[in-house]
Parts: structure tokens; C-alpha cells; sequence
């Protein structure tokens, strides 16, 4: 590893992961090859992780050695289709008749496989215990159970796999100043798996047919006619009515304190407690209003700069496809849904874009016509002058800490997060000429739910209340 360019690229903990992942997925990878190329491929991998490889074989080894005739007898009657993945030593059993495929449940680990973490839904697991223990109890062989994980260890390997990328760079001229225009915007990925996408994809059109049916407040949902190519975007809006321009009655743009809408659902005060426990958004500015944008192929959001009577930070989930955002403090009109702009940063599937200090009040940001169907949901916190007089404050939303990160950990997540998510200028109304670092744009997601990739169904309830791991204390969009 030392030696490789390659690997030095990647912290000791990725390779793990990399390893385990790429160990249970052996079986398929090698299907077909020769033993010698098994062998080579076999070795390659576990150059990823030697120390783990090692011990692994040894306890393989020793199993290996007491297993005799009979356990080849049941392994050979095994057929091709009901190989499942498994670790490396049950590969080579396949394919070199010295190794046993009987060891699985004897080198079994504990620990979280790259895939496992992209695939899992924490909030279902109390559902998912319960299935395994009847499918367990009815099966005639009682075949031992893998380790599993706690709640709160899976959670901490989620959360440090989450990667965070702050230092997005613009420079542009600004009030006779050269400025990072786009100095505070934060990209998330890995914060939602894709079966919590899913979910959260199912309640939004949950709410889309219940807007058509007329089952939630009128100026809740709103489905304009697509009289022309950018325009038509579903919106459903909870928490506010928020006025995009001077309405017919001369309201100006802004919260509209004597119109009223639904509250918050369920699922989207989880996903609220969520982002500030996983240092997303900091715990003195948490949403209390959202809006959800329903894009059709061709629909955009022209140019603009989010309302002032919505604090900063502000931030945007994506789901269902990937889309680009245009930033920049001078953003050009091309034609319906064609706009230009100085920075462009994609945002992947699943992925969190905070919007805050100059990101979000010196450059104006805008969606292109998108090329396929898309959601978006943004959650603001509103300014208490500017409430709705109806407004009364979530007492679930109250006292929300953020989850401790552990800095001593030397993985690239732990680095580039830090322990009060670094958001400077929270709640603030402007500001620019704040330093900001170089870098590209390179992103990544852990897992992404797309409903033409995926046929499994999912109901649409609300995610569990062990979501809630706040300690309680005294109390424009994209």
C-alpha cells in the first residue's frame, strides 16, 4: 500500500471498507475464472486490508482443517444459484477443493460492508427484527445468526461516512470588491439512504394526490398550467404561505402572515431532527417551514435570492435525479428555462445543498430546465417578526442537539465536518468578502433511490420516533 499511488489516495479506513465490500461481491467477480486468476484477484483485494486478510485466513484455516468429508459432501450439494456473497475464504472453497465453504458462520464479521451502509434504513429496523425473528422461528434449519451492529454504532458509521464539501470558490467583482461569491454554500452527500429516499419520494406524492383532491389547504398546493416551457413546477408549501411576487390584493414578495397552510408532516420534522443531528444545519437555526418543488421534465426556478424573511443557513434536498444549480452574482436569461451563470455545481441524488453567507445573499442561484422528473425540498427557518399569526412552534422541533463526532478519528469525514458544523454567520442577513478555499467539484453519493431502477415497494409510513436522538432544552427555494 505504501508503494502504490493509487492507495495512498484513500484513508486506512476506506480501504477497509473497500476490502470488505469488494470480498462479499468475490463470489460473483470470480464466477467462471480459473483459480489461478481467482487466486490473483483474491490477493489483490486483500492488499487492501493485509492485517484483516490475515487474520481472517488463519481462523479460515483453522475450521478448514477440522471440517472433513462430510462437511465437503454438503457444500458440494449447494447449487451454483444459491451461492450467496460471503467472505473470501468461502470463495476459494468454491474453486479450490483444499478450502470449505462451511466457515461462513465461524468468520462471520460485525462490521458494516460499504453496500449495507448505501442500502440501510435504520428506521425500519424494529419491523425488520421482527420479520427475521418469525422467518427464523418457521425455518426447520436454525442457521446462526450474523452480528449485528447497535443503533447508535450504525449510525456513527453513517455519520462518518457522510462526506462535506465547504469550499466551493467564485471569484467575481461585488460592490468594487473581488468576492467569493459562492464563500458558504456546503454540499452533503451520504445523509439519507436510498430506501430513506424512497420513503420520503412516496410521502411527497402522497401529498401531491391529496393537493389534487383538495384534501390540504388551497394555498398549500399549488399546480399551475404549463403555458410555456419552464414553467408549471408543483409546489406544496408547509409551515408558510410564502408570496413569490406582488399578488393580485399588492402583497409584497414574502411570508404572507394571514394566509394559512398545512403544518409540517411527520416526516419532514424527522428529517429536520436529522439534519441538525448529523451537522447539516447548526441547532440555532432549525426549520420550521419548507416548501416542495415537483419538477417535470423541462420545469426550472428562474434567478433569484432566497427572501430575507427566512433566515440563514437555508438548505435543499434533491431527489429522484441529478441537476445542476447555477451561482453567481450575474445570472443570464437565455431563453424559457435556459439560464448562464458562473458556477455550476451538480447536485447529486440524495444530496444536501446548504445555502448560507455570500452563497446565499451575494450570488443569486438558479435551476435550468431539468431534463427529467425531479424533486426538490428546501427547509428555512422563518424570522419570528415575520411568522404567520396562526404560526405556533413544533414542540418536537425544540432543543435539538447535534450528534458528538468523534475528532480523533483520522478519516477524511471527521476532517472535513467538524464539531459545530462550521457555519459561519448563521442566522445573518448578508455579508461578503470572507475568504474561501480552492477545490474542484467532485462529489459522491452513498446510495440513491430512483423508482425506474428500483421494483421494491415500500409503504409510506412516517419514519420511528428512535429518530428523536435530540436532548430536549428549555425552550426562492431550489
Amino acid at each position: 500500500m505504501e508503494d502504490d499511488p493509487f492507495l495512498q489516495k484513500f484513508q486506512p479506513s476506506e480501504l477497509k471498507i473497500a476490502s470488505e465490500f469488494l470480498t462479499n461481491c468475490l463470489p460473483f467477480l470470480s464466477r467462471d475464472l480459473c483459480k489461478d486468476c481467482v487466486k490473483v484477484l483474491s490477493d489483490r483485494i486483500c492488499s487492501l486490508d493485509p492485517e484483516h486478510c490475515s487474520n481472517r485466513d488463519k481462523v479460515d484455516g483453522e475450521s478448514n482443517n477440522k471440517a472433513g468429508l462430510e462437511s465437503e459432501g454438503a457444500s458440494n450439494s449447494v447449487k451454483e444459484t444459491e451461492i450467496s456473497f460471503g467472505t473470501l475464504s468461502e470463495v476459494l472453497g468454491s474453486v479450490l477443493p483444499s478450502r470449505q465453504a462451511s466457515s461462513a458462520a465461524e468468520t462471520a464479521s460485525p462490521r458494516m460492508s460499504w453496500a449495507d451502509m448505501s442500502q440501510e434504513d435504520e428506521f425500519e429496523e424494529e419491523d425488520e427484527e421482527e420479520e427475521s425473528r418469525k422467518a427464523f422461528d418457521a425455518s426447520p434449519v436454525k442457521i446462526p445468526e450474523k452480528p449485528k451492529l447497535s443503533r447508535e454504532q450504525r449510525e456513527d458509521l453513517r455519520l462518518r461516512n457522510v462526506k462535506r464539501k465547504k469550499d466551493f470558490i467564485c471569484l467575481e467583482r461585488f460592490k468594487g470588491r473581488l468576492v467569493n461569491v459562492v464563500d458558504g454554500l456546503e454540499l452533503h452527500t451520504g445523509v439519507f439512504s436510498a430506501v430513506e429516499q424512497k420513503r420520503i419520494v412516496d410521502k411527497v406524492y402522497e401529498l401531491q394526490e391529496k393537493g389534487h383532491k383538495g384534501e390540504l389547504r388551497e394555498r398549500t398546493f399549488t399546480a399551475p398550467q404549463k403555458w410555456m416551457r419552464g414553467k408549471g413546477r408543483v409546489t406544496i408549501q408547509f409551515g408558510c404561505c410564502y408570496n413569490y411576487a406582488t399578488d393580485r390584493a399588492g402583497n409584497p414578495p414574502g411570508i404572507l402572515q394571514r394566509e394559512e397552510v398545512d403544518p409540517l408532516p411527520s416526516l419532514f420534522k424527522v428529517i429536520i431532527r436529522k439534519l441538525i443531528a448529523w451537522h447539516v444545519l447548526p441547532p440555532t437555526c432549525v426549520p420550521d417551514s419548507c416548501i416542495v418543488n415537483i419538477y417535470d421534465e423541462g420545469d426550472c426556478i428562474p434567478p433569484h435570492i432566497d427572501n430575507h424573511d427566512f433566515l440563514r443557513p437555508f438548505c435543499t434536498i434533491s431527489f429522484l435525479s441529478e441537476c445542476n444549480i447555477l451561482f453567481g452574482s450575474n445570472l443570464n436569461i437565455e431563453g424559457p428555462g435556459e439560464f448562464s451563470g458562473s458556477f455550476s455545481i451538480p447536485l447529486p441524488v440524495g444530496s444536501v445543498l446548504v445555502l448560507n453567507g455570500n452563497g446565499a445573499d451575494v450570488a443569486k442561484h438558479c435551476v435550468p430546465a431539468v431534463p427529467t422528473k425531479r424533486i426538490s425540498i428546501t427547509f428555512r427557518k422563518m424570522d419570528e417578526s415575520k411568522r404567520p399569526v396562526w404560526f405556533t412552534p413544533e414542540p418536537d422541533l425544540q432543543g435539538i442537539e447535534p450528534l458528538p463526532l468523534d475528532m480523533n478519528r483520522s478519516d477524511s469525514a471527521a476532517r472535513s465536518s467538524g464539531s459545530s458544523n462550521n457555519h459561519n454567520g448563521s442566522n445573518r442577513r448578508g455579508g461578503y468578502g470572507r475568504r474561501g478555499g480552492g477545490g474542484g467539484n467532485n462529489y459522491e453519493t452513498r446510495g440513491y433511490y430512483n423508482p425506474e431502477r428500483s421494483s421494491e415497494h415500500y409503504d409510506s409510513r412516517e419514519w420511528s420516533s428512535s429518530q428523536r436522538r435530540g436532548r430536549p432544552r428549555p425552550s426562492g427555494t431550489s
